[in-house]
């Protein structure tokens, strides 16, 4: 089968296609006939080196996964023919699920949305879980502020939506040419960039944008502020709570975003797919920037 993968660290050019054998699916994991996999900053970072390795084994590069189960190992608990969504979290494997085919751990994965083509399916496992898993980070309560940086990316939008469905007052600080969509998604004030949040006035911050000490300094003495990329957050300072985001993946979760998903309270994007085959050609668009949804890769 086909895979996106690298044995050197460097550009999108270091992006190859290289033909693996077929996975097999172990006890307690299914094997999945990728039918969409969404390209992530994760992918870029991997495929340029920042998690380490270089010792010229392969990786396998890719995420985020939707497609049909085709295998079932002792003890999964699921059936060939169920279609679903999933995460391979993890550094310096063999295999990811830019692939022809995926194996990932039952507890991965939920069922796939019902309203969503497997293309925006495989935009929302990642980028939803990272963001319900810093809301549940920040641990904050119906009517406290939270501050949203980076808030039409996707980590950035799906916080915006989860925190309104959970009650919370969202400031969202996007591109101005964003105001339209974060608003729509439930931010109750926007903010364009550049413009400086006020000082000490929120509860907590999500920074999807890595914006650090600007973003820590809108949080109150003795708020929250969670990052999403461990060991870029900044000083403590104030009484304030700092931390990362690490994410997981998760069965539970995955199966309450697809359900929230068809219900239109998430609204995963999709900038552009790509063929498989084109993996680094989509890589070299992703490093361009600008997009507005997820590329996603279709074997």
């Amino acid at each position: 089968m086909r895979a996106a993968t690298v044995s050197r660290f460097g550009g999108p050019e270091a992006v190859e296609i290289t033909e693996l054998p077929v996975p097999v699916a172990g006890p307690g994991q299914v094997r999945i006939k990728v039918a969409a996999a969404a390209l992530n900053p994760v992918d870029a970072a991997m495929r340029s080196g920042v998690f380490g390795g270089g010792d010229g084994a392969r990786i396998g590069l890719g995420w985020d996964v939707a497609g049909t189960i085709d295998a079932v190992g002792d003890g999964a608990g699921w059936a060939v023919g169920d279609r679903v969504i999933g995460l391979a979290t993890g550094h310096r494997t063999p295999l990811g699920t830019h692939a022809e085919y995926a194996v990932l751990d039952a507890d991965a994965i939920a069922a796939a949305p019902a309203t969503l083509n497997d293309i925006h399916a495989a935009a929302l496992p990642l980028n939803a879980l990272s963001a319900l898993q810093a809301l549940e980070m920040l641990a904050l309560h119906p009517g406290q502020n939270l501050l949203v940086t980076g808030a039409a990316g996707g980590v950035g939008g799906h916080a915006v939506e989860l925190a309104h469905h959970r009650g919370l007052k969202i400031t969202a600080l996007a591109s101005a040419s964003d105001e339209e969509f974060v608003v729509s998604r439930g931010a109750d004030h926007f903010l364009s960039r550049g413009r400086t949040p006020t000082p000490a006035d929120f509860d907590g911050v999500l920074d999807a944008a890595m914006l650090g000490r600007d973003a820590l300094a809108a949080v109150r003495d003795g708020g929250t502020y969670i990052g999403v990329w461990p060991g870029q957050e900044p000083q403590p300072e104030r009484g304030i709570r700092i931390d990362a985001l690490d994410v997981r993946a998760d069965s539970a979760q995955l199966a309450v975003l697809a359900r929230l998903a068809d219900t239109g309270a998430l609204l995963p994007r999709v900038a552009q797919t790509h063929p498989l085959d084109a993996a680094a050609t989509a890589h070299a668009r992703l490093a361009e920037g600008g997009l507005r949804g997820r590329i996603v890769l279709v074997p």
